[in-house]
């Protein structure tokens, strides 16, 4: 996924940097690049820290061995 990743930074990265004016190259990248693939990586992070919480909460509990 981290391929999927970086090839997409790689054509966002592009297409901001065609654009005509300084501003409308950042609002590109941020707008194509960034927003979706903090999206894109939450949501696929939701089973990692699923599995964190309940790594914790069996740890604090006293007793409770694995």
């Amino acid at each position: 996924m981290w391929i999927v990743a970086v090839a997409w930074i790689y054509v966002v990265g592009l297409m901001a940097i065609t654009e005509p004016s300084v501003v409308a190259g950042i609002m590109t990248f941020l707008a194509y690049c960034v927003v979706p693939l903090s999206i894109l990586y939450y949501l696929t992070g939701s089973k990692r820290r699923r599995a964190r919480r309940a790594m914790q909460e069996q740890a604090a509990q006293p007793g409770k061995d694995a």
